[in-house]
């Protein structure tokens, strides 16, 4: 089904708008992705302004589009600044106001599309002339073919990897995996080095190294300080020495040592699984200091469920290690509260415990998350649920192709092809 048509200039103006209707922010921008084919291009999401930060908002996140603004489909909103990635144009920016011929574009419509997957396109485009006194003169609606060539992603590759942004990082390891190696590494390429971390950290040790293989070391250092510190510390492990050494060396001093102290704990062991990016704070330190860190959205929801609590420093190694307050307690007091009064005693782990212990130890005591300390009661970081189950799987989990959905097989189609066109310099035939 097709919807009314909406108006770019106008939806730029609009509020962001939660769940409950509340104006939280305003839209600055409509991001798009060229369409495949024929098609039209499509909204990927928005550029909003909210707490002064430029976010972007999906899409899919979206639940109501019209006059009144953009309202969201659910409470929470990620206020991580918005960057633009390859293949992606913003409307604002990139085509209004663009000049084609004697006319320039001064307005774009969108449809909502709804039926197996609900989205907006854009479907026809508003041509103005401009008098001899910079007045508009006269205006024409035509539809979007006639500014197509406005919209040309540099590589289809590129378009595709826009596309993949609001998917899960599994599905997208899971799609690349069934690519052949030169169209996997040249999807990497067109990733941000957010969005390659986290896809390699989906993938099999061996299969991140022929992913990475030929970027240079600048990009790869990019990569590599995107990824969680135990899943960095996995894919090293499984370098070659020298290799190993000119990452450690490209890396600024805190990290590499953090990375040596990490591959310096046996294969199997609960140091060897662990990560040093724990959430740690004073006993002087409130409630309200400890909700504000659990708010990150960068956070793990494994790291994010609890608060460490130790004497200074506050980063691993700590000082002495007084104990933990875990969030639903967090939300149950006032915020003034300091966390020497909610603290729990929960157990520690040995950084030499063994895997098979250290998930024993988190299934008896029903923990997401269980503290390292060392023969000091220094903290050291944590070991994840998520990490203890990726050990306890078979070695080989990941290269089992979990069964696609179509959307999955039409998307793997799409990249294919899409390489086969930017061999052709655009051209949809076989090389």
């Amino acid at each position: 089904m097709v919807g009314e048509l909406l108006y770019a200039f106008r939806i730029m103006r609009l509020p962001l708008l939660d769940a409950g209707g509340q104006a939280i922010g305003k839209i600055n921008d409509i991001i798009v992705v060229a369409g495949r084919g024929t098609e039209a291009p499509q909204v990927l999401g928005f550029v909003a302004t909210s707490q002064r930060r430029r976010i972007f908002v999906s899409a899919t996140r979206v639940g109501t589009l019209d006059n009144s603004g953009a309202r969201l489909k659910s409470w929470d909103i990620n206020l991580t600044p918005f960057r633009t990635r390859a293949g992606e144009q913003l409307l604002g920016k990139d085509i209004l106001d663009k000049r084609l011929g004697d006319e320039i574009v001064s307005d774009i419509a969108l449809v909502h599309k709804t039926g197996k997957s609900s989205t907006w396109q854009i479907t026809k485009v508003r041509l103005s002339k401009r008098g001899l006194l910079n007045t508009r003169s006269g205006h024409r609606l035509v539809d979007w073919q006639e500014i197509a060539h406005m919209f040309a992603p540099k590589t289809a590759i590129a378009a595709e990897a826009a596309r993949l942004r609001d998917m899960h990082a599994s599905d997208v390891a899971t799609i690349i995996r069934a690519l052949p190696p030169e169209q996997r590494r040249q999807l990497a390429d067109a990733m941000d080095d957010e969005r390659l971390a986290d896809v390699l950290e989906e993938l099999p040790e061996d299969e991140q190294l022929r992913l990475i293989e030929g970027l240079d070391m600048e990009r790869l250092n990019s990569v590599f300080d995107e990824m969680e510190y135990d899943d960095l510390a996995d894919l090293l492990g499984q370098m070659g020495v020298d290799q190993r050494t000119k990452v450690l060396d490209a890396m600024d001093d805190e990290d590499a040592e953090t990375m040596r102290q990490l591959l310096s704990y046996p294969t199997g062991s609960a140091g060897a699984m662990m990560t040093p990016d724990i959430i740690v704070l004073g006993p002087d330190s409130t409630v309200a200091d400890a909700l504000a860190l659990i708010r990150d959205p960068e956070r793990l929801v494994s790291i994010a469920a609890q608060v460490f609590i130790a004497h200074a420093p506050h980063y691993p190694p700590t000082g002495t290690y007084i104990g933990v307050v875990n969030f639903q307690r967090l939300l149950r007091e006032r915020p003034s509260m300091t966390l020497r009064h909610c603290v729990e005693n929960e157990p520690t782990i040995d950084p030499l415990l063994a895997e098979r212990e250290v998930a024993e130890r988190l299934a008896s005591y029903n923990m997401l998350t269980v503290g390292v300390c060392d023969a000091n009661g220094r903290l050291l970081g944590a070991v994840t649920v998520d990490d203890v189950l990726d050990n306890a799987l078979p070695a080989d989990w990941r290269r089992k192709i979990l069964p696609r959905d179509q959307t999955n097989h039409e998307i793997t189609e799409n990249i294919n092809n899409g390489f086969v066109r930017d061999l052709n310099g655009g051209r949809n035939e076989a090389p």
